[in-house]
């Protein structure tokens, strides 16, 4: 009995020598036990841990370069929002009606709302759109600081936008801003006016809604040429709000206060309307006037010589492609890049049997 005792005790013994052996990185660097090992002792032989094989790593798919450097899923809908300022302008009309029926033909059920560029209405339909779980938004915005919140909900609810027009005061939240090139168009239609002023004589200018970037955009470069020529007299500068009814009383007291003016300068072809039509029914035939836009309206204007011209901002061209860019998202092919210019063409009596509906054909 007394063996057997003895020769459980070296058992246990023995394998409590090898535990102390084998222990765990953390063990090592422990407080050393207070018995130490005899020194003629070996110590056990560690076996090294068997390592796990690394996992398979799957190679991450390249996301396109967009503006977050990732796709976003959609809200998994069949819907587009197409949003919009008013209808009531031809350029906005022009807007919705070329997204539906390009929305259509890819598949998509197209749904248009105007925000009359106020930013609480337009930021109201940003949240019904992303309610009804919508796949894209398309939206001609409110404003380039005030539609950045807008933008920012459908960007955190998952559903991409896609601004045309009109560029917000942010990047990283829209998967694409196409836009007019306002400078190169305000500078193009600028030259042309010049010329027709013969380079001299007072005028006045209507400024558009003065929180919407191309506003500024569209004056600075209006002057970018017109500041050039020293006789060139600006005597009045107005907003009009975009608006034909606004401009067409601004111009009507302009005209009574400034008799001597020969110009107006202004930042869209409603504006250039309503400016025209207050010239012609106060008989002043002779005063030369400027848009930017490219409407059926002005080209009409034009073409009795009532306007010098306008730039065309191919907003036809501007509103498919970005219908056809949001498909192209979904699908998992994002833009290039966030940030598009689309050319503007000049249009004066030269070429306005080209333009028609804002499209212009060679």
């Amino acid at each position: 009995m007394k063996k057997k005792v003895l020769a459980m005790l070296l058992s246990t013994a023995m394998v409590a020598a090898t535990l102390a052996g084998c222990g765990s990185a953390a063990d090592e660097t422990a407080a050393p036990a207070e018995t130490e090992a005899p020194a003629e002792e070996e110590a056990p032989v560690e076996e090294a841990p068997e390592e796990e094989a690394p996992a398979e790593e799957t190679p991450a798919e390249e996301a396109p370069e967009g503006a977050s450097g990732e796709l976003l899923p959609g809200g998994g809908s069949n819907i587009i929002y197409c949003i919009t300022p008013s209808t009531s302008n031809i350029y906005f009309k022009t807007v919705q009606d070329i997204a539906t029926a390009t929305g259509e033909e890819l598949g998509y059920e197209v749904k248009c709302f105007s925000h009359d560029d106020d930013a609480a209405t337009q930021l109201e339909m940003f949240e019904a759109a992303i309610a009804d779980s919508a796949a894209a938004i398309i939206c001609d915005n409110a404003g380039a600081d005030a539609s950045i919140e807008a933008v920012q909900k459908a960007y955190d609810a998952g559903i991409p936008t896609f601004l045309v027009d009109r560029e917000i005061n942010q990047t990283g939240l829209a998967a694409a801003q196409l836009v007019a090139d306002n400078a190169q168009g305000a500078a193009a239609i600028a030259e042309a006016w010049v010329e027709a002023m013969n380079y001299e004589g007072k005028y006045a200018e209507l400024l558009g809604l003065e929180s919407d970037t191309n506003c500024q955009v569209r004056s600075d470069n209006f002057h970018s040429v017109i500041d050039e020529y020293p006789d060139l007299e600006m005597v009045a500068q107005q907003s009009a709000n975009w608006d034909q009814t606004q401009a067409y009383e601004k111009a009507e007291a302009i005209l009574q206060s400034n008799p001597d003016i020969t110009g107006i300068i202004c930042g869209n072809d409603t504006m250039a309307c309503g400016a025209v039509q207050a010239c012609i029914d106060a008989g002043r035939d002779d005063i030369k006037i400027i848009g930017v836009d490219g409407s059926d309206d002005a080209a009409a204007y034009i073409k009795d010589g009532n306007m010098v011209g306008t730039a065309l901002q191919q907003i036809a061209l501007i509103t498919e492609t970005a219908v056809r860019q949001a498909d192209e998202y979904l699908k998992g092919t994002a833009p290039a890049q966030e940030k598009q210019l689309i050319p503007c063409i000049a249009v004066t009596a030269d070429n306005v049997d080209k333009l028609s509906g804002f499209v212009y054909t060679e």
